[in-house]
């Protein structure tokens, strides 16, 4: 079993800080520390933490509404949601890739940026992925690139990782042309940026692709994402979509959105 950590969130008002910007205080016998809720690397680091901190505490339901409505997609397409071959997109340490291994996929493979994410992965999920790789999708070798897709992708999954800046476009796009076309994906993002008032690059994006010649939306639903540290609900989109084609690196430069 994990252990139980000392969690304490600061007790000013916190509720115009952006989610990447929030904190905590983790006390570990004498030694308080101040992490960020982003600061993924030392939190996979502690058995048991991420879950405890979103799940317990945050009452975090994203990989749970996404696989929900993947399999309903998948379902009223007529097809077998067992014979998926899955790409987990910033699968972090297996929350989504457990979601999805308990509705039996045939292949699923996970990715993310940092070592650590994998390593927290293998630990507590060991059974889940196939393959989980350790890569910077904004400039994949060509050894890499191959072995991806020799996969045969035909569903990409990423939750919880879009537009704070954990999973930029260049690396969200290359990971896309990964699926084969009529193939799947099914990803989670904040409300507002489906928000016309919201002009930021990534919302702007999103908008764009989404109503694209290159996904069909099957279903787009509002959910309770997680609960603020003040105990407020913070909503997000669930988009499940099938790629129509393959998209080109121009739709990035015709909308001027490439993110650094």
């Amino acid at each position: 079993m994990n252990q139980r950590y000392r969690i304490q969130f600061p007790r000013h008002d916190s509720q115009h800080l952006g989610q990447d910007e929030a904190k905590f205080q983790l006390t570990e016998g004498d030694q308080r520390t101040e992490l960020r809720f982003h600061d993924y690397d030392q939190i996979y680091a502690r058995p048991g933490l991420y879950e405890q901190l979103f799940y317990d505490r945050l009452k975090c339901a994203s990989p749970t509404k996404v696989g929900q409505i993947l399999k309903q997609t998948i379902d009223a397409a007529d097809q077998t949601f067992s014979e998926l071959r899955v790409l987990d997109f910033g699968a972090g340490n297996g929350m989504m890739g457990e979601v999805l291994k308990s509705y039996g996929v045939s292949r699923l493979i996970g990715a993310d940026l940092i070592p650590e994410a994998r390593d927290a992965a293998l630990r507590d999920r060991p059974q889940v992925y196939d393959e989980y790789y350790v890569a910077d999708f904004t400039k994949l070798s060509d050894e890499l690139n191959t072995e991806i897709d020799e996969w045969s992708i035909d569903c990409l999954t990423s939750v919880a990782a879009l537009g704070f800046g954990d999973i930029p476009l260049d690396a969200f796009l290359p990971a896309l042309r990964f699926v084969k076309t009529d193939g799947w994906v099914a990803f989670n993002i904040k409300e507002t940026f489906l928000d016309d008032s919201d002009r930021t690059g990534f919302s702007r994006f999103i908008r764009e692709l989404i109503f694209s010649e290159y996904l069909n939306v099957w279903q787009i639903e509002k959910y309770r994402h997680r609960l603020s540290m003040e105990g407020a609900p913070l909503f997000y989109f669930a988009v499940v979509a099938q790629k129509t084609a393959d998209i080109p690196a121009e739709f990035l430069r015709d909308h001027q959105l490439l993110s650094s």
